[in-house]
């Protein structure tokens, strides 16, 4: 009986064994918990920033690493591409994206329907106002602002030196005495990047609207009908500059893409580009050394009024509300400006002037091109960008930029010019 009783006690204990093995494989150690629970998510992200496309995949891989349950893929569709029609595919074909972008205004309204409220988001009492307008919507905040940029005329302060240009040029008939001494020197004062539609349709048309008196009210009552592009008195001033880029600017604008502008201005092939801040990285990888400003885009003789540049936020992250991983891709977008790591990205390798107080801009990392876009911005001196208030939203950007590019090639006048801005915003208008 004895042996017997040990026998039982012994299957027992084996028995007891196994079963809080079983129970063990179930449910996570006090030391294993807050680590990632194994569950694989990937997350799309579709996004429009050629410039910093390698950057960003070197971001996403660091955080990867930091997060073995999530994987990113990212899509890039920029540059002379229309990614707003490309978004427009991959939401048609049900390819729909978990991260992508969006301008605002007319381009929230437009996409409104399909996107996450982000107001509660642990970064937005960090974001910076200006990077609120343009995503807030009945009170919600629907998008994290990219960065902050600023645009005119990048200009070589070599070249200039060379041709004997000691004053920076801040009024139309300065900048036409500066390009005459260029040319006088042997250099080509403008090369034009005018084969991108959004170089005319989206920066350059947008000079006319900034400078009107109240560019909102302007817009709305072109909305109304109150007010016309036609026989506007800032159109007409803006069209003289717009000659003088032709008339001083290298062959075949038309033919000159994105990458083909920024290079040869980076190699020193013309004096003047009209590009963004954005060019930074670009322009400094091709001349490590070349020492570069901005210069205001006057359309008149009035210093005080042009001596500006157009800062704005180019663009923002949105998410998906209907996307089966959203919470992972609200946890990426607060890391990437909250973390040491995503916040050194944003500023040393994307050289973005950030749209969070929360992230120091050092103007020695983020290049000559930003440190003039901040010092712009401090002295009160910044123009608007209105592009994503235009009906429509890219269409009429479009749609300007091919009756910008007809006026190039001498199939229009100024008049017909204007007619067909008016004519586009009329139709996109009713729609």
């Amino acid at each position: 009986m004895k042996k017997l009783s040990f026998s039982i006690l012994i299957l027992v204990l084996a028995m007891s064994i196994v079963l809080a093995g079983c129970g063990s494989s179930n449910k996570p150690s006090d030391s294993e918990k807050g680590k990632d629970s194994g569950k694989q998510v990937t997350i799309k992200m579709f996004q429009f920033k050629v410039e910093i496309a390698e950057q960003l995949q070197r971001m996403i891989k660091e955080y990867e690493s930091l997060h073995p349950g999530v994987k990113i893929e990212v899509e890039t569709v920029g540059g002379g591409a229309d990614y707003g029609a490309a978004l427009k595919a991959k939401f048609n074909s049900n390819d729909k994206p978990d991260i992508f972008n969006n301008g605002g205004f007319t381009d929230l309204d437009l996409w409104i329907e399909h996107l996450e409220d982000l107001s509660d988001q642990p970064w937005v009492e960090n974001l910076v106002d200006v990077a609120k307008e343009p995503m807030t919507k009945d009170g919600k905040l629907y998008g994290q602002a990219l960065n902050l940029e600023g645009y005119g005329f990048i200009y070589n302060k070599d070249l200039f030196a060379k041709a004997g240009i000691s004053e920076t040029p801040k009024t139309l008939t300065e900048l036409e005495e500066a390009a005459k001494k260029l040319e006088a020197a042997g250099i080509t004062p403008f090369v034009n990047g005018y084969g991108e539609w959004w170089v005319l349709g989206n920066h350059f048309v947008n000079l006319p609207f900034a400078h009107q008196a109240d560019p909102d009210q302007f817009i709305a009552d072109l909305n109304s009908g109150a007010a016309k592009i036609t026989g506007n008195e800032v159109f007409k001033q803006w069209t003289q500059l717009f000659d003088l880029t032709l008339k001083y600017g290298g062959k075949n604008p038309l033919q000159t893409d994105y990458n083909t502008q920024v290079t040869d201005f980076a190699t020193g092939k013309a004096a003047m580009t009209q590009q963004g801040n954005w060019t930074q990285v670009a322009i400094s990888e091709t001349s490590p050394n070349i020492n570069i400003g901005f210069l205001p885009m006057p359309i008149s003789d009035d210093a005080t009024a042009m001596d500006k540049l157009p800062v704005g936020v180019p663009n923002n992250w949105v998410i998906h509300k209907n996307s089966a991983v959203k919470e992972e891709a609200k946890a990426f977008l607060n890391w990437m400006v909250s973390s040491e790591a995503g916040q050194r990205y944003i500023t040393e390798e994307f050289k973005f002037i950030p749209a969070f107080k929360n992230i120091d801009a050092d103007e020695s990392v983020l290049g000559q091109l930003a440190a003039d876009i901040i010092a712009y911005s401090k002295q009160d001196k910044a123009l608007s960008w209105n592009w994503f208030k235009f009906p429509g939203g890219e269409a009429s950007s479009n749609e300007f930029g091919n009756a910008m590019q007809a006026y190039i090639s001498g199939k229009s006048n100024q008049d017909q010019l204007l007619e067909a801005f008016q004519k586009t915003w009329e139709t996109l208008s009713k729609k």
